[in-house]
C-alpha cells in the first residue's frame, strides 16, 4: 500500500506517520488506515495518556497493545498516536496540556472527549477508521459533535490490555469510521471472541426521560428522521417510571469516581497541582468518595442492571446521543459543567448497563452535529453492526 498522507491541518495526532507501522498485504482490513488514541501502548514510543507527568514519570513500553497487533495482522495500517484529554477523565476534548484537536464539521466548537483526536481523525478523513476507548462516553461524544459513527461494545468483549485504565467496570475499548460498512469490517475483526449469541426483535422503545433532555427543535427533527430510519420497525415513545436518569447519573459518576481514585489516587496526588481545569476538580471529588457511598451506588447499579437487561430483551433502546450540539469553544466552565451534566444522563445508561452503544450521525447544520444513539442487549454487538450497515444514512 503506498500511503501519501494528507496534513495534520486537525491537530488530531502526537504522532502522525511515526509509528508508522504497515498491515498485512490480502486481509479483511488492508485497504484500511487507522490511528490509535495515546493510552494503548506502542513498543519504542511513550505513552502520554494526555498528561505531561505522566509521560514523564513513566517508563517507554517494550510491547505493542495486542489489540493494536491484530488490526496490523488484519492488514491495517497504524500512521499514529492520536491526542486525548488528560488522564481521559472528561468528554469535552480539550487538554490543558496538548491543546483541543479541531472539530473538521464545527471548528468554533469543542471536538469532544476523551478520544478526541481518534473522532477528529476520522472526521477529518486522515484516516479510514481509528481506535478509542470509552468510560464515560469518550467515544459516543465525539462521534456525535464530529458527525461520525462511534461504537462503544459489550463492557468486556474487547482487551484492554496494554491500554491504560480509568475505571474498570466502565473502560471499554471502542472505535469510530465515517461509514457503517467501514465500522462493521473493524468490528468482524475486534469481535473475535465467542460469546452467546444474541438476538433482538424488530423493535425499538425511546424513553421519554431520555428524549426530554435535548432542546425541543432538535427533538422533532431527530423524531421526523426517525421514522424515515426505522421506517416498518416498532416505534414506542413510553414514559419509564423506573427511568430516573439524574440519580444514575450520580450512580455512575460515584462509582466511576470511586474506581479512578482507586486506580490512580497515590499518583495523582503528586500531581494535582499540575491538572488542568476540570480535571484537578474530578480527582479532588474522587478522593472525598467514602466506601458507604461507593457501596449503596454499588447496589443501585445492581437494580439499573436488571432493569436495562429486561428492557433490552424485548426492543432496543433508541436515544440522543448527548443532550445538544458540542458546546462553543468559547464556552464559559459553568456552560461546559451544564452540558456535561445534562449529557451525562444520557451517557451513563449503556455504561451501568455494560451494554453495546452504536451513536450514528443524524443530525447536521451549521450550529453543529448530533448523534442518534442504539442500545442493544449484552452481546448484541455483531448483530447492531449488521443493523446499522443495512440502514439509510440521512443526515
Amino acid at each position: 500500500m503506498n500511503i501519501k498522507l494528507p496534513p495534520d491541518q486537525f491537530d488530531a495526532f502526537i504522532q502522525y506517520g511515526e509509528p508508522y507501522l504497515k498491515g498485512a498485504e490480502n486481509k479483511i482490513l488492508s485497504q484500511y488506515t487507522f490511528g490509535v488514541k495515546d493510552i494503548f501502548d506502542i513498543a519504542g514510543f511513550p505513552t502520554a495518556f494526555g498528561s505531561p507527568d505522566w509521560k514523564k514519570s513513566h517508563p517507554i513500553p517494550n510491547k505493542t497493545a495486542p489489540v493494536v497487533l491484530d488490526l496490523l495482522g488484519s492488514g491495517a495500517t497504524l500512521l499514529g498516536k492520536t491526542h486525548t484529554d488528560e488522564l481521559t477523565y472528561s468528554i469535552l476534548g480539550i487538554n490543558a496540556h496538548y491543546g483541543t484537536p479541531i472539530n473538521p464539521l464545527s471548528p468554533n466548537r469543542v471536538p469532544g472527549g476523551s478520544s478526541s483526536g481518534s473522532a477528529v481523525a476520522v472526521a477529518g478523513k486522515l484516516v479510514d477508521f481509528s481506535i478509542g476507548s470509552d468510560t464515560g462516553g469518550s467515544i459516543r461524544v465525539p462521534a456525535s459533535f464530529c458527525g461520525i459513527y462511534g461504537m462503544r461494545p459489550t463492557h468486556g468483549r474487547i482487551s484492554l490490555a496494554g491500554a491504560k485504565p480509568l475505571a474498570k467496570s466502565f473502560d471499554t475499548l471502542g472505535w469510530f469510521a465515517r461509514d457503517s460498512h467501514v465500522l462493521n469490517d473493524v468490528g468482524k475483526v475486534l469481535l473475535n471472541k465467542e460469546v452467546p449469541e444474541q438476538s433482538f426483535s424488530n423493535g425499538l422503545l425511546l424513553p421519554e426521560q431520555a428524549w426530554e433532555l435535548i432542546p425541543d427543535e432538535l427533538k422533532i427533527i431527530s423524531l421526523n428522521k426517525i421514522q424515515t430510519i426505522f421506517k416498518g420497525w416498532d416505534l414506542s415513545f413510553s414514559n419509564i417510571s423506573e427511568f430516573n436518569l439524574n440519580s444514575w447519573a450520580d450512580t455512575f459518576r460515584i462509582i466511576q469516581a470511586s474506581e479512578v481514585w482507586e486506580e490512580h489516587g497515590n499518583w495523582a496526588g503528586k500531581y494535582l497541582n499540575k491538572f488542568g481545569p476540570g480535571i484537578k476538580e474530578r480527582f479532588l471529588y474522587a478522593s472525598k468518595i467514602d466506601a458507604q457511598t461507593t457501596l449503596e451506588a454499588l447496589k443501585a447499579r445492581e437494580k439499573i442492571q436488571a432493569l436495562l437487561s429486561s428492557l433490552t430483551s424485548k426492543k432496543l433502546l433508541l436515544i440522543p446521543t448527548v443532550s445538544n450540539f458540542p458546546p462553543l469553544l468559547s464556552s464559559t466552565e459553568s456552560q461546559l459543567d451544564e452540558f456535561r451534566r445534562q449529557s451525562q444522563s444520557l451517557l451513563c445508561i449503556a455504561g451501568l448497563g455494560g451494554l453495546p452503544e452504536i451513536s450514528m450521525p443524524v443530525i447536521s447544520t451549521s450550529e453543529g452535529s448530533l448523534g442518534i444513539s442504539i442500545i442493544g442487549p449484552r452481546y448484541s454487538d455483531e448483530g447492531l453492526l449488521d443493523l446499522l450497515k443495512a440502514l439509510p444514512r440521512l443526515r
